[in-house]
């Protein structure tokens, strides 16, 4: 019972860690849509002008999803076959963890064996953290017929460091963009 204790505090922070660092995706697409046909792209500045985000996040956004594009054999062109478009929302979350885990008292053994530390830590200091998450959305859209083919989407925890954004939002965009093109096109 007492590993049981003293391991379920690491086994809480292991899935905090891993599942703050994962990006959740999901796709969905016209399924009428010739996906083999589209060879170029263009981002849609309109689209993109409406993202709530600083434009140094755009540029790190549309860096790294014209770097995945040109990595599937898309060439950047002004009269291209389908356009580029983001959408971003972000929700702050609040954290409250209360320090005073576990079912001992302070004592060497236990309940009324000697003072000091015990298995329960003892102390009730609830500690609070806030953390941003976000989603990116990224949209491809028919140039021609001005119609939404497909939408990906990605949602998980950003990094507020600065230095550690851009690597981030690669991982975001490299998730998502693993969605497309959609079925037996990949």
């Amino acid at each position: 019972m007492k590993t049981l204790f003293r391991t379920l505090p690491l086994l809480a922070l292991l899935f905090v860690i891993t599942s703050c660092s994962s990006v959740r995706v999901a796709a969905d697409y016209d399924k009428n849509a010739r996906f083999g046909e589209y060879k170029t792209f263009a981002f849609f500045k309109t689209g993109i002008d409406k993202a709530e985000i600083s434009d140094l996040d755009k540029r790190r956004i549309l860096r790294a999803i014209e770097a995945e594009l040109l990595a599937k054999g898309y060439a950047k062109s002004a009269n291209p076959d389908i356009l580029v478009s983001i959408f971003t929302k972000s929700n702050q979350r609040v954290n409250v963890y209360n320090n005073a885990w576990g079912m001992g008292a302070w004592g060497w053994g236990g309940w009324g064996r000697g003072w000091g530390p015990g298995w329960g830590w003892g102390w009730n200091q609830p500690s609070v953290s806030t953390s941003t998450q976000g989603t990116l959305y990224i949209d491809l859209v028919d140039a021609t017929k001005k119609e939404l083919i497909w939408q990906g989407m990605g949602t998980g925890y950003l990094s507020k460091n600065t230095e550690k954004k851009e690597e981030r939002i690669k991982e975001f965009v490299t998730k998502i963009m693993e969605k497309y093109p959609p079925g037996a096109m990949q």
